[in-house]
């Protein structure tokens, strides 16, 4: 059995310095890299690639809503044409730099709001998934299972792959739980890495609002910006090893 695990980074901006890179890259298989619109400035954008090359990561872009005041966590009322044209030239500008280091893009997968919105509405969904076949058919799409998002990433005939959030809560329909409900964010390393485990293992996971949810994972995301995101990633990866599943990137 294995299974990828992911992380959201590359989110600093300028002078500013945001998560944890340095202590999560040795621990993670692939890493999500902001691409300038809710972080991630150049001179950022460079630093994490190489850092994500000199510990042999694998690079995919995580396009956001262009939102630097909000983090890209507060939903925008943009039309499909104008979701479809953010995500392709953002994917182009991290693509700039892989290039410079000879890397390729390994994946694609939206960020915050975005992301979220891609799980309910369809044409944002289908605008993400078209801009990523436009760039290149055969580059991966990390969709939530169960959603209109996975739906069109499989429509435009794009590789899918299935993600899971051990350190965020569900709600018992199968969607990620507002950050706004108390619970929504799982901080303590140890529980994050049970919930891996069940998530992998036997493929379900505890509801905040109730019962179980079924999860598909093929990649498993930490988000950078926790507080102790170094100990949780640490926590995941050495319970899912201990259980004898192989972490590599898909």
């Amino acid at each position: 059995m294995t299974v990828d695990l992911n992380a959201d980074a590359g989110e600093s901006y300028g002078t500013f310095s945001y998560g944890h890179d340095r202590e999560i890259f040795p621990y993670v298989t692939s890493v999500n890299l902001a691409c300038g619109f809710h972080g991630g400035s150049p001179s950022r954008i460079k630093a994490a690639v190489a850092l994500a090359k000199a510990h042999g990561v694998a690079v995919g872009a995580h396009p956001g809503f262009p939102d630097l005041v909000g983090f890209g966590r507060r939903e925008m009322a943009l039309s499909p044409e104008e979701v479809y044209a953010d995500v392709l030239y953002q994917i182009g500008a991290l693509y700039a730099f892989l290039k410079a280091e000879g890397l390729r893009l390994h994946h694609v997968k939206p960020h915050g709001a975005l992301y979220l919105k891609a799980c309910r509405d369809r044409e944002t969904a289908r605008a993400i998934a078209e801009a990523v076949k436009a760039f290149d058919p055969e580059v991966p799409l990390v969709v939530l299972p169960g959603t209109v998002y996975e739906e069109e990433a499989r429509r435009a005939g794009l590789r899918v792959v299935l993600e899971a959030f051990p350190e965020r809560a569900y709600l018992k329909n199968g969607q990620l739980a507002p950050r706004s409900l108390p619970g929504s964010w799982i901080s303590d390393p140890g529980e994050a890495a049970r919930r891996a485990l069940r998530m992998v293992l036997e493929g379900k996971v505890e509801a905040l609002d109730g019962g179980e949810v079924e999860v598909k994972a093929q990649t498993l995301c930490i988000h950078g910006d926790n507080p102790n995101a170094p100990e949780v990633v640490r926590a995941v990866r050495r319970a899912l090893e201990e259980a004898g599943v192989e972490v590599r990137a898909f």
